[in-house]
């Protein structure tokens, strides 16, 4: 039997496989994002049962496959239950996994994501915040932490708080980001620009944005 050790990660996506086992995908600080069974996930009882769902936050164990990962144990610091009795946080949620999925490998160091995607779910819980500011925060920010960031877009005119912003998101690290508020005025040219910026940087159509979109 291989050696078994632990990451620290969140679950991105969570899929049945086989009658009752689950293939998840993670995203970890120490190896990237993996993907891996959970084995008997679907039974009642299963000791991975609750951890391998969508949006789970902790400390995973696991076992090298000989093709994927084996989720043999796991310790939840954080569930995210509100995002599971909101719909729309959730499809938020849902649209910010995806993007994880999209952007992030296997034994790169994606730490400061892993981060990002923690405090977005935690602002998504909040009511603090606009889950639509919450939304435009992390497109933007994880396309800076992607080094793809082209600054503000030439030939538009954009208001001392939307460039402020902007700076502030670029010089803060993923855990103080969601420190601030903007009038409605700002979050549309915020919204705006983070909608091209995607265009600009994914050549890709994310499934949950449909969805995301036909809600709002």
């Amino acid at each position: 039997m291989s050696a078994s050790y632990e990451v620290t990660g969140m679950v991105l996506t969570s899929v049945p496989a086989g009658e009752y086992d689950k293939r998840v995908e993670i995203l970890t600080r120490e190896r990237g994002r993996i993907s891996g069974f959970a084995r008997g996930a679907r039974r009642p009882g299963s000791p991975v049962m609750a951890a391998a769902s969508p949006f789970v936050f902790g400390t995973f164990k696991i076992s090298e496959g000989r093709s994927a990962y084996q989720i043999i144990g796991a310790k939840v610091d954080n569930y995210f239950e509100k995002l599971r009795s909101d719909i729309t946080a959730a499809c938020f949620g849902s649209y910010f996994m995806e993007i994880l999925q999209y952007v992030t490998r296997e034994n790169n160091d994606e730490t400061a994501l892993l981060m990002l995607a923690y405090q977005s779910l935690r602002a998504l819980e909040s009511e603090s915040f606009d889950n639509r500011l919450v939304r435009a925060v992390f497109e933007i920010k994880t396309v800076m932490l992607e080094g793809e960031y082209p600054g503000p877009r030439r030939g538009v005119q954009y208001s001392d708080s939307a460039l402020y912003a902007l700076d502030f998101l670029f010089r803060t690290s993923p855990a103080k980001i969601y420190t601030f508020g903007v009038k409605p005025e700002v979050l549309e040219e915020l919204e705006k620009y983070a909608k091209w910026l995607c265009a600009r940087t994914w050549d890709h159509r994310f499934k949950s944005l449909e969805i995301l979109e036909v809600l709002m």
